[in-house]
Formats: C-alpha cells, structure tokens, sequence
C-alpha cells in the first residue's frame, strides 16, 4: 500500500496521507551523537588506519596517493571500516559536466563488489590500493563537446583526496575526477580543483611580496538550496513535471504568495513536508554534511536547506549528495522534490545561492578585516585584496553571467527574485567610502560602523547591528567576511561557479603581484586597480530599470541571453584568463561551451515536446469538449511548435542554434502558454485532465488528514 493514500474521483480536492512509520520529528542530539558515521575521516578514519600501521591524520594531506605501499594500507582500512558498516560495493563518484536538471544526482559511477576469489574458489573481501586511486570507463557517451569519441572512448578516474570517501546503502563512493586519455577534463571537479591550485599559487605569491608568508590558501563556501514540495500523485500527472522539472502551461492559482504569508511561516504538520525535512536533514547528518538550516521559502511549497561553511570542493560534493537525498527521500513521503529553478510560473523561482570566501589554510579569512588585519601585521592587506576582487568581477563579469547560465534561470534573472543579468558589485557605503579613501592615498583601518535599534519596549534591550543593510537586487554583494553570489540557479553543479570565482581571483592576485615583483607597492597597485574598475561598484537598487541603464551605459557586463553568455566562454581574452591560470585549455573551453549550449537546446526541445503532447492529449480533447473559443488558436500552436523545433535542428551555427531556442521558449511558447492558460480557466473543471496549481501548490491545504 501506497504510503500516500490516492484520490478518487470522488475526493478529488482532499488527500489522506500516513506517515511512514519510521518517520520521526527530527532528534536533534541523536544526529549530534550519529554525525558524520558514515564518512571516512576524523577519529573514525583514523580508528582504521592506524590498525594497518598508519599514522593519524594520514588522510589529510594528499601525500598517500603517491605512495603504492601506503595507499594499499589506506585500502585495506577503507575495506575493514566499509564491511564493518554492511557495505559490499565501492565506486568511483565523478560528476560530468552538462548535468543540471536532467541526470538524478548530476553524478557518475560504476559500482562493483569489493570480492575476489581465492585458490579454492571462495570469495574472499578484497581491495587495493590501485582499485582506491585510480579506475578506467567508456568516456564516450557522457557530454564531452567533441573531446571524445566512440572510436577513442576511453575515460579515467583518480582519487579526489581533498575530498573524503563516504558510505550510503551498500556502497562506499570514492570522490573522484574524470579525465579523457590525453588528459581533458570531462567533469566538473577536475577544472574545480586547478582552480584552486591557482588561487593558492597566486594568492600566496602576492602575500609573500606583501611580507606575509601563509601556509597555502583556499576557498570556502556555503551553498542555500532552495527547492518545491508538491504532491507525487498529482507530479506523475504532469508530463511537463515528469519530464522537465517545470510547468510548461499552467493557469495562475487565486492565490499565490502576494500576502508573503509563506516566507519562514511554520512547517506544518498537516501535510509530509515536514517530516520529509527531517529525514533528509538525517541521511546527510549520517554522511557529515551539517544540514543546519530549513525553513519555509516566498512561494508555496517552497522550502531551504542550508549548510555550515566549508571547503569549496568538499562543499559542492555534498550538496550534489544533498539534490540526490532529496529527490529520493520525496516520493517516501508521497511527495515530489522539484530543483528546477523555475517549476512555477509567476511565483518565486528557486536559487543557490553561493557565499564564497577566500582564507589562508590555517583559518585566516581574507575578506574579515579585523581578523586579516591582526594575523599580517598589515594594514592595506583586506583593501589589496578586496581591490583584487573588484578588479576581477570587473574585467570577468562575462565569465560570472556564463556560470549561472543554467536554462531555468532564464525565468529568473531580473524577475525581482533574482537579479538582473549586469554583473556589479555592492560593498556597502562603508565599505565603499572605505576603498575610496584608500584609493585617494588615505590609508587608515577600516572600522564597520554599527547602529542602535531601541525597540521601545523598557524590558528589552537595544539591538546593536550592522550600518549596512542586505542587498538582494546585487548579484555579487558583500555581506560582511564573504561574498555572495546570488543569482546562482538551484538546479546546478556549482563547481563551475567556484572555478570562475577562483580563478578571476587567482588572476586579479597574478596582475597585482607581477606589478609589486616590477617594482610598484602594494598600495599604488589597488589604488590603481581601484581608479580603473571602480564603475562596477553599485550599491543602489538592480531592479530599477533606470539603474540599469545606467549601469549598461557606464560599460558593466550585460549578456541578457543565456547562450550568448555561455558562448563567451570560447572568447579570446577567456581563454587566455583560463589557459594562463591552468585551469582550462583552449579545446576544453570550446569542448565545455559546445555542451553547454547543447544541453540548453536539448532542454527547450524536451519542454517543446511535452507542451505538443500535453496539447494534443489533454488541452485540444478538454477545449474541443467546452467547445471553447481557443481551440483554433492552440490546434495552430501545435504547428507552430513544430516549424520552431526544425529551424532549431537545421541551424548548424552553435550559437544561432541555441538562440533559435530561446527564442522558441521565451517567446513563442510563452505565447501559447498564455493562450492554454486562458483556455484553462474558461473550462470546466470535470473535462481538464491536468493538475491545477491549487493542486500542486498548497500542501498544507490539501490535505484530509496526516497522521
């Protein structure tokens, strides 16, 4: 028996749902005691390792890798840690690129049992220090932009050990890049990690001619994902749901989130929303990932997750585990999990958005001034840096427009839930009075400013908070020890967001310490930096047009079309930021954009399939039966569709082909849709065969009972 009891026909508005009886409100000191059992690392890693004569702390440096003996004892302690815990099955994990909102989990694995057999012919547990670092597959049919082929298909996968091995089910997953046979990057990750290589290069070069020598330096990140909770029995009605993640048709409920009645309302427990959360804040506390943050999003049925900071590659791999948890722990609920970043129209979309920061390894926050300032000594340090930033975010701003070029924000950016495709920047007006001044040769500390709050209420004290207030409209605000990149899509692998961030970083380093090592100082280098980037600093509103106008005029980076962001990529000044940096070469840049593009095409002609079928099975059959006055106008939009996708497929230029596209569901289905949408409500309710939105999108209402 279902664990959500299905409607009749004739208990169509009410649903009965049982909760499974393993559901539990969430425990917080059992996750406490149960954190992180099932990740090789720390005290549990240790336990192991040192039975197989290795020292503690083995795992935290790269160095076993390289040594066969060692990475044969850390094989040996993986496999007694792995079969201690009812595993039996291991696998490379790697994550291809051109992923998003199509392959479950965004990952890629070959899981194989840890056995061989001996000389008698009985299976014995088994495991080697070559099977842990490196493994072998057909490279050819995962996206790769021409980098390979069927006839030249081979794939590698080398231990990430930035990154730790953990365990779900039977199976221990061993992070992992993927590389072709001449060494091009066929995932995410591998780009990811170089460019971390080159912010440490960098950064710890400009520091040292700075006078201050840091042990090595990374990224830190903390990713928000946001998602939608709907009910399964009406997903699986939804072709567009199904097939897509978002509604291709649709008319607007009455009543959408205009009274923010949603916004961090309480869970509630009338529906399986909650105790859905729970499970999955569980699962990752098993597999060490600090699910700290859930609460309630603007739309309805829309809710958040957020993590602690932590290292960026380490980050990203658990919030890929994090989207694959919570699409499979929703239909144990009875409910859908959907990532896309825009399910439902004229409603909040959903994002993830990316707060990154720079930090020596030893756990000094570069964009913290108090604590910069105190561990170097050096007064100018937190405004060298940041100028290096702004710099960046300046000169690259493209390269920041093509990492969130994911097709579901299309619906987002500039819609006042994200913001607009112009890529500035906000400090704030202390930190920006701040930089002015030391730009104009006044160098002196810089003190954040505070205010008083009295509530006037005589047994509550005065609140004490920032000067500054939070920026939404900003899609690289500074929000105090770290940037936020806030137009991120949901849906997507964030690695290669990161890697631009880094490497714009680890170059905007690179300028200044070649200028400081050709004689200048510190100080005229950002001053200068500064005085030439200084119009990408905008601390007002994004969403008012006439800002961004302005800000169009003054010559900020704007690419309103996704593709011809992502065809960016292949442009020559990016290809020399990211050929200099080692973080890409010139086939792989090309490779990636020729992906890209294909998975944005590839996404709009599933969506235009779908809203074909849905027209002709359920929308043309329901109007024909209320004789409606549209029904000539959406039997013509099937037509439409149809010319749209073969001028599509028969544009053999890359980016003609993907601007085709867009213009096909921008404008052309947008079109249709609003004719479909205005057929809907003028049909009866008995003869539409589709989920409403007032069935999709109000859990807590929609239910008989939850027990």
């Amino acid at each position: 028996m279902s664990r959500l009891l299905l409607r009749t026909p004739l208990l169509r508005a009410s649903r009965r749902a049982v909760r499974p009886t393993s559901a539990r409100f969430f425990s917080t000191p059992a996750n406490i005691e149960g954190y992180g059992r099932n990740v090789f690392k720390g005290t549990i890693a240790d336990e192991y390792l040192t039975a197989q004569g290795l020292p503690s702390g083995t795992l935290n440096s790269a160095e076993w890798t390289q040594d066969p003996a060692a990475a044969d004892k850390v094989a040996d302690a993986v496999l007694r840690w792995a079969t201690d815990n009812g595993a039996t099955f291991f696998c490379h994990w790697f994550q291809p690129f051109a992923s998003s909102g199509v392959r479950h989990g965004l990952s890629g694995q070959v899981q194989n049992a840890f056995f061989k057999f001996d000389g008698e012919g009985k299976p014995v547990w088994d495991l080697k220090g070559k099977d842990l670092i490196q493994g072998e597959t057909d490279g050819s049919s995962y996206p790769n932009g021409g980098l390979r082929a069927t006839h030249t298909a081979g794939g590698y996968l080398k231990v990430d050990p930035t990154s730790h091995i953990w365990l779900r089910g039977d199976t221990i997953f061993i992070p992992a890049c993927f590389v072709s046979y001449y060494g091009h990057a066929l995932d995410e990750k591998t780009p990811l990690l170089r460019s971390v290589d080159a912010l440490n290069r960098e950064g710890t070069r400009l520091l040292s001619l700075m006078g201050w020598d840091v042990p090595g330096l990374q990224s830190n990140i903390g990713l928000e994902q946001e998602i939608f909770l709907i009910p399964r029995e009406e997903f699986i009605r939804r072709p567009d749901l199904q097939l897509t993640g978002r509604t291709v048709i649709g008319k607007d409920a009455p009543r959408g989130q205009e009274m923010c009645d949603h916004y961090m309302a309480p869970p509630s427990t009338t529906s399986p929303a909650l105790d859905c959360m729970a499970e999955i804040q569980r699962q990752c506390f098993e597999v060490g990932i600090p699910l700290r943050t859930r609460h309630r999003e603007v739309a309805p049925n829309q809710y958040e997750f957020a993590p602690l900071f932590g290292s960026v590659t380490t980050q990203i791999d658990q919030n890929v585990i994090v989207m694959q948890i919570i699409e499979e722990v929703a239909p144990q609920y009875g409910l859908a999990a959907l990532l896309q970043e825009k399910p439902f129209n004229n409603v909040n979309g959903s994002g993830k958005h990316n707060n990154w920061s720079v930090a020596t390894t030893d756990g000094c926050n570069l964009l913290n001034v108090g604590q910069v300032t105190e561990v170097s000594g050096i007064p100018h340090m937190f405004a060298t840096v940041m100028s290096a930033i702004v710099s960046g975010v300046d000169l690259h701003g493209d390269l920041m427009r093509m990492a969130i070029a994911s097709p579901g924000n299309d619906f987002r950016l500039g819609a006042c839930e994200a913001p607009p495709a112009i890529v500035s920047t906000y400090l704030g007006e202390d930190m920006t009075a701040y930089l002015d001044d030391f730009r104009n040769g006044n160098v002196h500390p810089y003190q954040p400013s505070l205010k008083e709050l009295d509530l006037g209420v005589s047994c509550i004290a005065p609140l004490t908070v920032p000067a500054e207030d939070r920026n939404r409209t900003s899609p690289f605000p500074y929000g105090g020890h770290r940037f936020e990149f806030r137009a991120v899509g949901s849906s997507q692998n964030v690695s290669m967001v990161n890697t631009v961030l880094n490497a714009i970083t680890a170059d905007g380093f690179k300028r200044f310490a070649d200028k400081i090592e050709g004689g200048a100082s510190p100080q005229e280098v950002a001053a200068e930096a500064l005085n030439e980037h200084w119009k990408v600093i905008f601390n007002g509103d994004n969403y008012d047009e006439a800002n961004q106008a302005m800000l169009t005029e003054r010559g900020v980076w704007r690419i309103d079309s996704g593709i011809d962001a992502i065809c960016s990529l292949s442009s020559s000044k990016n290809i020399e930021l990211f050929s200099d940096m080692k973080v890409l070469s010139e086939p792989e840049c090309k490779a990636r954009q020729t992906c890209l593009v294909d998975h944005y095409v590839g996404t709009v002609e599933m969506e235009a399939l779908c809203l074909v079928d849905m027209l002709n099975q359920h929308v043309i059959p329901a109007v024909k039966a209320a004789e409606g006055k549209r029904l000539p106008d959406l039997q013509g939009a099937v037509g439409t569709i149809k010319s749209a996708l073969s001028a599509v497929h028969a544009e053999e230029d890359e980016q003609k082909r993907g601007n085709l596209a867009r213009t096909l569901r921008l404008e052309t289905m947008v079109d249709i849709r609003a004719v479909v949408d205005e057929a809907e409500g003028e049909t009866p309710a008995n003869l539409w065969t589709l989920p409403t939105y007032k069935d999709l999108l109000f859990l807590d209402h929609n239910y008989l009972a939850y027990e």
